[in-house]
């Protein structure tokens, strides 16, 4: 199986819309909304001070992605990241491959010089809270709170 990792481009958006529906499914808070996703997909791309897209291809199809969101931390002093949907397709899972797609993103991060990555899981997603586990996550004391607006 080939397998390479890259920065998404314009024609990776439709794979990557199908790669949030199915991660939403395995998500309690959010629901699949294609124009929405559409949307955020698009103003992440269209503006890398935002952040970075990553795709997984196997074989040259789309396969998994992550979302690099860069924002700034005032308790470090410095740049840092959000790392959000992160999805391997479950037909590619179990191959090491969300690990290698997750270690890119790491590395980018470091290259860029940001000091500290955090992320948010479904309490209820066992298997991937574990994945982040193998990957050195810890728990943070802190707790995610939302307010629509």
């Amino acid at each position: 199986m080939h397998a390479i990792i890259d920065f998404a481009t314009a024609t990776d958006l439709p794979e990557m819309i199908d790669l949030m529906r199915e991660l939403f499914t395995l998500e309690s808070d959010f629901q699949p909304e294609h124009d929405k996703q559409l949307q955020g997909l698009k103003l992440i791309l269209d503006n890398p001070a935002l952040g970075q897209l990553f795709v997984l291809r196997v074989e040259g199809k789309v396969a998994g992605m992550a979302n690099a969101l860069i924002t700034v931390s005032t308790a470090q002093g410095t740049r840092v990241l959000l790392l959000e949907d992160v999805i391997v397709s479950a037909k590619y899972r179990g191959a090491g491959l969300g690990r290698a797609l997750v270690e890119q993103v790491l590395a980018w991060a470091t290259a860029q010089g940001m000091t500290r990555v955090t992320l948010l899981a479904d309490r209820d997603n066992t298997a991937a809270l574990a994945f982040y586990d193998r990957l050195g996550f810890e728990n943070s004391a802190m707790v995610v709170r939302r307010k629509p607006l």
